[in-house]
């Protein structure tokens, strides 16, 4: 690792920081260094508070003059909720920019560079540019795709089954996998899940607080881990608004095919136009990112799984195996009616294979995205 992919690190470990807190914008990190010191740090915490290249700035001060920024996401151009970071930047005398990535946002892409070398700072890009990439992988893709980065999670038996006959399923997992799902709850922008699957579950589908890592609470109050946005498909309207989820924190959008309002608080609804009784799903995503929605964590039966995956909209796949056989009664972990030949199979790749308590949880990913 030479000099730049070090500092480059340490500057991509400050911006997981704001993983919990920065929806709609993405995670950034900012590290300035002078004589091999670093003399300012600094990451993004919440849309609308000072960018990372800030904080760095105001704690390097008068020594920025002449050091080099190391900052995981190419500086903003342009005038948001704060001023542009490039122009704060070439104020502070800044010598040298080092930028793991280049902001697809069409608000930057490409203006924040131009700008720092039309100031004749030598601009350098694209170191660990992949772990870079990791750390946004929502904000990227709706940025490139105009779609969220989806996220499908299953809790299953050894023999891929999510519930009995009966539609009994608490708990196949333990106690150790439900908590690892609280972490990527309170990073996603909102949970996708279906009517039948909270009224049959008495789903809140809230992060829980008192379940996180206490690496994590030590760092975050419960008063900042953002509660993600409830998205339920509701096509049918048989919702009442005195389930559960409504009393819970947090908005709740109601996915539905006609204007039919709910007398419950925060609630939202979102009306899916397409001419099929059934909810278009590339639609709802579509719908979702244009209301800066970056990442949706999915939980919800084997149907609503089957369709996504079969309509190649899962980007990334959570499955936790409990060492625990249901039988060949029990519901399958998806319904794929469309399926007829092994060929057209769809095909995820292996990312990563690790023991969660008693279970086996495997992350998948799909490999077009």
């Amino acid at each position: 690792m030479n000099k730049d992919q070090f500092y480059m690190q340490q500057a991509i470990e400050l911006a997981k920081l704001g993983r919990f807190t920065t929806t709609p914008n993405p995670n950034v990190g900012c590290i300035i260094v002078k004589n091999d010191h670093i003399i300012g740090k600094g990451f993004h915490m919440k849309a609308g508070l000072p960018h990372a290249e800030v904080y760095a700035l105001k704690m390097a001060g008068d020594e920025a003059k002449d050091a080099t920024a190391y900052v995981t996401l190419e500086p903003c151009s342009h005038y948001g909720r704060t001023p542009p970071c490039a122009d704060a930047l070439v104020k502070s005398g800044i010598k040298r920019v080092v930028i793991a990535m280049q902001d697809p946002n069409p608000n930057v892409a490409g203006q924040g560079i131009k700008r720092l070398t039309d100031a004749g700072i030598e601009v350098c890009v694209g170191v660990l540019a992949d772990q870079a990439e990791a750390i946004n992988k929502g904000f990227l893709k709706r940025m490139r795709t105009g779609l969220p980065f989806v996220q499908l999670k299953m809790a299953v038996s050894l023999d891929g089954k999510i519930a009995m006959a009966s539609g009994e399923s608490k708990w196949i997992t333990s106690v150790a996998a439900r908590q690892d799902v609280q972490q990527y709850r309170a990073q996603a922008s909102c949970i996708l899940s279906t009517r039948k699957t909270v009224q049959e579950d008495n789903a809140s589908l809230t992060v829980r607080y008192n379940e996180l890592p206490n690496s994590i609470k030590e760092i975050y109050p419960s008063t900042e881990i953002r509660q993600p946005i409830r998205v339920i498909i509701d096509s049918k309207n048989q919702m009442t608004g005195d389930e559960n989820i409504f009393n819970q924190p947090g908005e709740t959008w109601l996915v539905r095919k006609q204007n039919v309002l709910i007398s419950s608080p925060n609630t939202k609804l979102i009306i899916e136009s397409s001419n099929s009784h059934q909810v278009d799903l590339l639609e709802l995503l579509s719908i979702l990112a244009k209301q800066q929605i970056n990442s949706v964590w999915v939980e919800a039966g084997s149907h609503l799984a089957g369709a996504l995956i079969e309509q190649n909209l899962v980007d990334e796949l959570i499955i936790y195996y409990a060492p625990k056989l249901l039988g060949h009664n029990a519901q399958d972990m998806f319904v794929l009616p469309h399926l007829q030949k092994l060929s057209l199979a769809p095909q995820f790749r292996f990312e990563s294979v690790e023991m969660v308590g008693d279970d086996l949880k495997i992350m998948l990913r799909n490999g077009v995205f």
